[in-house]
């Protein structure tokens, strides 16, 4: 049973989107998508440095753009068992499942990452990841510190999200068992109460959405749970920026559901590396270039529905 996976902010990296635009008619759907949303996804996907790609308003959309041309790339989803994505990489989970059409989804993460973007510009916030420690020491260390658990991704880290001082007081102090504190280049407190104006701009935003019910299981990171409609689908779309993600619930959920192989979409090797501690012996497969979709349908052929 295959698992698709697509990652969230932070995968980016400069240039990752250059291979992905030589497949055919990638050029051109990316040119489609730019126009419609107002932003040169090829140009910050192939000559922006990582500093600019770091701007919410334009990781977001870049990130689900690679995410649906790998996935194209790919083939149908009833290969696949279920698919999932961490953060933002729900929204290409959930065109992937058919809930959303490409266009809907890249106009949704538009409006997403602008309305993230702006809410982060109130406060100076930020992210880091603890890696090792026990969960629920790690987690109560950080309550002490005022950081919200944002991302409880499993395989020893978890990411905390706060002020940047309260960054700062969590590097210089570090949960009991840990073995270090990474800073994470994003640019705001995701998934914590500082996100709450971009949850309402979301709102105003799904209501233009037609949603369809998703073809495959679709789990979601909210709280590790399949999700069968539609509409349910987008509510936790909206309702995800100023939540935790859970990653390692969904991973539970993939064991639940009798995962053997995970790929992991453009630009892959974060989702994949967390499976690789958490679920060991499932095989898996990321997405970097267009030369790991060889890999990739060798696993499909091997795994499919």
């Amino acid at each position: 049973m295959l698992v698709l996976v697509a990652p969230g902010q932070g995968a980016q990296t400069p240039g990752f989107l250059t291979p992905w635009l030589e497949l055919p008619g990638a050029a051109d759907r990316v040119a489609g998508w730019s126009d419609a949303i107002g932003l040169d996804l090829a140009h910050y996907g192939t000559k922006a440095d990582a500093e600019e790609i770091r701007d919410t308003a334009v990781a977001q959309p870049l990130l689900v753009a690679a995410g649906l041309l790998s996935a194209s790339a790919l083939g149908a989803p009833t290969a696949f068992g279920a698919v999932a994505g961490h953060s933002v990489g729900e929204i290409t989970a959930a065109a992937f499942a058919g809930v959303l059409s490409d266009a809907d989804a890249l106009a949704f993460v538009r409006t997403r990452g602008l309305g993230m973007a702006e809410a982060a510009a109130v406060t100076a916030t930020g992210m880091a990841a603890v890696l090792g420690g026990e969960p629920d020491v790690v987690v109560a260390h950080l309550e002490k510190l005022g950081l919200t658990p944002a991302n409880i991704n499993g395989a020893g880290q978890i990411v905390a999200a706060g002020t940047m001082e309260q960054i700062a007081a969590l590097e210089a102090d570090k949960p009991e068992g840990s073995m270090k504190v990474v800073a994470l280049k994003v640019a705001g407190a995701f998934h914590t109460h500082h996100m709450a104006p971009a949850v309402a701009r979301l709102e105003e935003a799904a209501r233009a959405l037609a949603p369809a019910d998703p073809v495959l299981k679709y789990v979601s990171n909210k709280d590790g749970q399949v999700v069968t409609t539609g509409a349910d689908v987008v509510a936790r779309l909206v309702g995800q920026v100023a939540n935790p993600v859970r990653w390692d619930l969904c991973m539970e959920t993939f064991a639940d559901l009798g995962v053997t192989g995970i790929i992991e979409l453009s630009p892959g090797g974060t989702l994949t590396g967390l499976a690789k501690r958490a679920l060991k012996g499932v095989p898996s497969v990321a997405l970097k270039t267009p030369d790991d979709l060889e890999k990739a349908a060798a696993l499909v052929a091997e795994h499919a529905v």
